[in-house]
């Protein structure tokens, strides 16, 4: 009985030590990149965090990450990944299939996730290219055989931070 309590309360000193909100080394943030990208006609803010890709990694500036590789071999119907839809030329930012609605903790989307397959975007003939804003067009287009999608193994943490001109996650200080 008094091995179990020791225990406890080992455990329990532990666990308040990795819980406490107060931890500051002398800097309060990170300050990272914010890029968008089109979901549904309206502009996302998002952050990049973690890449499965050496070479995405090394040249966006984040963490290399390549067991988030392994979300993108999930069975069917098990997988937590979205699809972003990247364009390797740089025409246009890229399209989200999801995003939080709202942003935040009241979230209603529960499709959203900020783990991402890239699949990249490449225009039959790059002089007619045109800026999608959507999932639907940028399928009705690829459809058209406008465009063609390679799907990727490369996963990227990527988690929508705003919606253009609404509040945005606000974090805890």
């Amino acid at each position: 009985m008094v091995r179990v309590l020791l225990v406890s309360t080992l455990v329990l000193a532990f666990l308040s030590a990795c819980a406490s909100a107060v931890f500051d080394v002398g800097r309060t943030e990170t300050v990272l990149p914010l890029s968008r990208a089109w979901i549904d006609g309206r502009v996302v803010e998002y952050v990049t965090t973690d890449v499965s890709d050496l070479a995405m990694a090394t040249m966006m500036g984040v963490n290399h990450v390549p067991r988030l590789a392994e979300a993108a071999r999930a069975p069917p119907g098990r997988s937590l990944l979205e699809r972003v839809y990247k364009f390797p030329n740089e025409e246009q930012i890229s399209i989200f299939q999801s995003a939080p609605s709202p942003v935040g903790a009241e979230n209603k989307d529960r499709s959203y996730s900020p783990l991402w397959r890239v699949v990249l975007v490449r225009w039959a003939n790059p002089g007619l290219a045109r800026e999608l804003k959507s999932e639907e067009s940028l399928l009705a287009a690829e459809q058209n055989r406008e465009l063609s999608l390679e799907i990727t193994e490369i996963v990227v943490n990527c988690p929508v931070t705003r919606v253009r001109g609404g509040q945005g996650i606000r974090g805890v200080r």
